[in-house]
C-alpha cells in the first residue's frame, strides 16, 4: 500500500510538472503572436526564383519591392483566441484596412483553400492539434484567404512558427496574371529583436476541378516589420476608432458563415464590383443589416 501512495503521489506530481510546464510553453506562445502588435515600417519583397513549367511562353512576374507603415491593432484577447488587424497608412493620412490574422489553440476545424473561390471544410482530431496553434488570413474584406495549423517554436533565443498551405493569389498577382489559380505557401511568421518577418517559399500552380496540380514557378516572399514609434500609427488609431463597429458586424457575419461547417463557394463579383469595393465605400455607422446583405450577395452556397 505505501509503495502504491508513493506511485500515487509521484504521479500527480509528474503531472502538476508537465501541466506547469504546458501552461509556460502557451504563455510563451501568446507573447510571439501579440508581439506582432504595434506601429511598423514594412519591407515587402517578392521575386520568382524557379521555372519549373517547361511552357516556353511562359513569362515571370517582375520583381516586386515596396515599403509601407503599418498599424496591427489587437482586435481580440482571449486565452485561446488572438485577433489582429493590419492597417496601412498611405502618404500619412490615408488609412487601407489590410489583411488580417486570427489566431485558435488546439483548433479543429479548418477551411482548406481549393482553388479559384472555393475553400473545402475539412475536420482534424484533438491529437492532431494539441499544443498548436491555428492561423486564420482573412482578406481585406474579411472573407478567407487561408489558414494552417502548426506549433509555435521558441529555441536559442528566437520564436517562430511554420506552415505550408493553400491558399489564392495574391492582389499584386490577382490583377496581373490568370495562368495559375493556387498558391501553395510556405508560410514562417519569426520574432526578432527589432520585430518580426514574415518569411514565404511559394510554389505557383495550376489546380484543375480534379485537383490535379501543375507546378509553373516558384517564389521567394520576405517582409520586413521593423517596430517603430506607436506616434506614427496615429492616423490608423484614428481610423480603427471611427470604424471598428462597421468591421466587427463584418467580421460577425462571415462567423456565422463560416459556422456552418461546410464548403465554401463565392462569387469573385457581384454586378462587377468586388466585395471590398461595396464594403470600402460604406461609412463606420453603417448599420449591420446592410453588411450582412452586402455579404449574403456573394455567398453562392
Amino acid at each position: 500500500m505505501k509503495n502504491l501512495k508513493q506511485r500515487v503521489t509521484v504521479a500527480l506530481l509528474f503531472a502538476a510538472f508537465l501541466g506547469h510546464a504546458q501552461g509556460n510553453k502557451k504563455k510563451q506562445d501568446i507573447d510571439a503572436i501579440k508581439s506582432m502588435c504595434g506601429c511598423y515600417e514594412v519591407e515587402f519583397n517578392f521575386a520568382e526564383t524557379f521555372k519549373t513549367t517547361k511552357d516556353e511562353n511562359y513569362k515571370p512576374s517582375p520583381t516586386k519591392y515596396d515599403k509601407g507603415l503599418e498599424w496591427v491593432e489587437l482586435v481580440e484577447d482571449q486565452p485561446n483566441k488572438i485577433v489582429m488587424q493590419h492597417l496601412l497608412i498611405v502618404g500619412d493620412t490615408m488609412i487601407v484596412k489590410h489583411w488580417r490574422q486570427d489566431w485558435e489553440f488546439e483548433n479543429t476545424r479548418l477551411y482548406d483553400f481549393f482553388k479559384d473561390t472555393s475553400w473545402k471544410y475539412k475536420t482534424l482530431s484533438k491529437a492532431d492539434v494539441k499544443g498548436q496553434w491555428t492561423q486564420r488570413v482573412f482578406q481585406v474584406d474579411d472573407s478567407p484567404r487561408y489558414e494552417g495549423t502548426a506549433t509555435w517554436v521558441h529555441v536559442d533565443g528566437t520564436s517562430y512558427w511554420r506552415n505550408y498551405t493553400d491558399a489564392p493569389l495574391p492582389r499584386r498577382e490577382h490583377t496581373i496574371r490568370n495562368d495559375y489559380n493556387v498558391l501553395n505557401r510556405r508560410n514562417e511568421h519569426e520574432i526578432t529583436k527589432f520585430g518580426w518577418i514574415h518569411n514565404q517559399d511559394n510554389k505557383k500552380i495550376k489546380r484543375d476541378d480534379a485537383g490535379k496540380d501543375v507546378v509553373l514557378a516558384q517564389e521567394k516572399g520576405l517582409d520586413i516589420y521593423t517596430k517603430v514609434a506607436d506616434s506614427k500609427c496615429v492616423a490608423a488609431h484614428k481610423y480603427w476608432k471611427e470604424n471598428k463597429a462597421m468591421w466587427k458586424n463584418v467580421r460577425d457575419k462571415w462567423q456565422t458563415i463560416f459556422d456552418r461547417n461546410k464548403d465554401l463557394n463565392l462569387e469573385e463579383k457581384v454586378n462587377r464590383k468586388s466585395l471590398f469595393g461595396y464594403l470600402f465605400d460604406l461609412k463606420g455607422d453603417t448599420p449591420k443589416a446592410e453588411t450582412d446583405k452586402i455579404i449574403d450577395s456573394f455567398i453562392k452556397n
